[in-house]
């Protein structure tokens, strides 16, 4: 782990990273991809000591309320936000200035910041994004070695969604060969509606690999699942789309599983969700 003073921090868009890299270890992870140009190994978090000052500064000046995420390319709540708590005390400035928040995490480290998500969803909204891929826990310690099980973080959700405080699950990646069953595909869904998530997203049963994470991933295939990496290089060479063989049958369950439900799951749509931060009296009488 590393300290830098960041110069920059909200997109936009309302989207921010208070760290660079992560320890989780998932063996699949885009953000491995050469593409975002880390200038250091991967599981050297870099900190951005100064988030929170920076936050505060913008908070200070807007004068629109939006929503405001973080977790898109490193996990907020990964082992290092115990003691740092850059994630916490940049919640405390969203739930001082009124704004709404949003967050996209693995980790029920989460659960410790519980009544700032309430808070801030009282005032104006907050939305828990968590991701939901691999429902097997043996085979979740391997795909994702240092981050609660699945199973875990289920419970997760549904702690929240008793606190009242919506919640937005990413049902990707599957694996192929490895997590793109029916079976896995199933259990999922089942805490998904057991949970009452508001959305789910999925852009397809499959994954990507980009020129990083794709030599990653094979190595972790070598080590675990020998010989699966050569099945993978036959099957997709170098391809960035990489799609089961099972997308179209458990694309098709998927869609019709949420509008029984009444659960988002167009990609754009869960995203316009996340985006919007209404007004109302009680929110606009805080200003």
């Amino acid at each position: 782990m590393h300290e830098v003073e960041a110069k920059a921090l909200l997109t936009n868009n309302g989207s921010m990273n208070l760290y660079r890299g992560c320890a989780h270890g998932c063996v699949y992870c885009d953000s491995r991809s050469l593409c975002y140009q880390f200038t250091h190994p991967f599981e050297d978090i870099e900190v951005k000591r100064n988030a929170p000052e920076l936050l505060e500064a913008i908070l200070r000046k807007k004068r629109k309320r939006i929503m405001i995420g973080t977790g898109s390319m490193s996990d907020p709540y990964q082992p290092c936000e115990e003691t740092l708590c850059l994630t916490r005390r940049c919640l405390e400035l969203i739930d001082r200035y009124g704004f709404g928040a949003t967050v996209i995490t693995k980790s029920d480290r989460v659960l410790r910041d519980m009544e700032l998500f309430g808070s801030i969803h009282r005032k104006a909204k907050s939305v828990l994004q968590m991701t939901l891929t691999v429902a097997d826990d043996k085979l979740s310690r391997v795909l994702e070695p240092n981050v609660c099980p699945s199973s875990r973080r289920y419970e997760v959700l549904k702690e929240f969604q008793r606190q009242g405080v919506p919640t937005v699950v990413w049902m990707a990646p599957f694996l192929p060969f490895l997590t793109d069953t029916g079976e896995n595909f199933e259990q999922l869904m089942d805490w998904c509606l057991d949970a009452g998530v508001r959305g789910i997203i999925c852009f397809g049963i499959g994954m990507t690999l980009r020129d990083g994470n794709r030599e990653y991933f094979y190595r972790a295939l070598d080590t675990h699942f020998p010989g699966l990496s050569e099945r993978y290089r036959t099957v997709y060479g170098d391809a960035y789309e990489v799609v089961s063989e099972n997308s179209t049958r458990l694309m098709a369950r998927f869609h019709t599983l949420c509008e029984a439900h009444g659960i988002l799951h167009d990609p754009e749509s869960c995203f316009a969700y996340l985006r919007e931060l209404p007004e109302n009296e009680a929110q606009i009488s805080l200003f």
